[in-house]
């Protein structure tokens, strides 16, 4: 049995015990949750999709520690909360997040950065099981560009700008830049826009394939919610799986990519929601999951 089938059994078994015997989580976060440097929501017509926006617009939304504490805090929750189909991450039509905060980054030291594994903690948007969209309005650069590539799926308004910019700041980029960017642009545009530091436009960023689309600003977050949504009518259980298959496919070879796909397609024959899915399509009604 090769590496990847071993991990697949032990990843699979674990959503799907984890479907099955998660408790109802109650509801605690709104608009007005107490929180610094975000505000939370639940949005759509069945208010399962989760709208985190960054709120720090003075800053233009620059990363600083406490922001991203607060995200992984959020997300920990609504990943435990069954009523939660999709997540939303946004900022402001001006700024989606302008970078790291420098200012409270300058002072690090080496020995500082490595014996606080510095950035590490920052990557929990890349661990949710469930799927996030960002929502991407104004600059997305540094930081705000690698928490973007952090999530599944990336929707621009189409006065979004892109970049890693780190390289004017004598230093590089340090939460996925050089390593997310080149496997979605390739490697000629990825060391341009890092050794460069210059900035690219939602229209760029789409041809790229970086961007799935392009919304105008204003309809953007509404957008994003309506994909939320769409994506809510599924499955959750199966969701989590297909998500889980497509990062495999980012981070493997294709055979080993392949045979997890295919474990997994497997997989969800042991499941209420695959036999629902198929009887109703049959049956020529609508299918009723019950993330089983």
């Amino acid at each position: 049995m090769s590496n990847i089938a071993k991990i697949f059994a032990n990843r699979a078994q674990h959503l799907l015990q984890a479907a099955a015997k998660q408790p109802q989580f109650v509801q605690r976060f709104s608009a007005a949750a107490n929180f610094e440097f975000i505000k939370t929501e639940l949005a759509g017509a069945n208010k399962n999709v989760a709208v985190i926006t960054l709120n720090r617009p003075k800053a233009l939304n620059a990363l600083c520690n406490g922001l991203m504490k607060e995200l992984s805090s959020v997300l920990d929750d609504y990943e435990k909360d069954k009523n939660v189909a999709a997540i939303v991450i946004t900022g402001n039509e001006k700024a989606f997040a302008a970078g790291a905060d420098i200012k409270e980054m300058q002072p690090n030291t080496y020995p500082h950065c490595i014996l606080s594994n510095f950035l590490n903690d920052w990557t929990r948007v890349a661990k949710c099981q469930k799927p996030i969209i960002a929502a991407v309005n104004g600059y997305a650069l540094g930081g705000g560009c690698e928490l973007a590539m952090m999530c599944d799926i990336i929707y621009a308004g189409d006065k979004a700008k892109f970049g890693q910019p780190e390289i004017a700041l004598g230093t590089i980029p340090g939460a996925g830049g050089t390593q997310r960017l080149t496997r979605v642009v390739g490697k000629s545009k990825a060391m341009e826009m890092c050794l460069t530091g210059n900035m690219i436009s939602a229209e760029e960023a789409e041809k790229m394939g970086l961007v799935s689309k392009i919304v105008p600003a204003d309809k953007l977050v509404s957008e994003a919610i309506k994909l939320g949504e769409k994506i809510g009518t599924h499955s959750n259980l199966i969701v989590q799986l297909c998500k889980e298959s497509v990062n495999t496919a980012y981070e493997t070879t294709l055979q080993e990519g392949l045979k997890f796909e295919r474990r997994t397609f497997h997989a969800t024959f042991s499941t209420d929601d695959r036999k629902e899915g198929m009887t109703a399509f049959v049956e020529k009604r609508p299918a009723k999951f019950s993330n089983n």
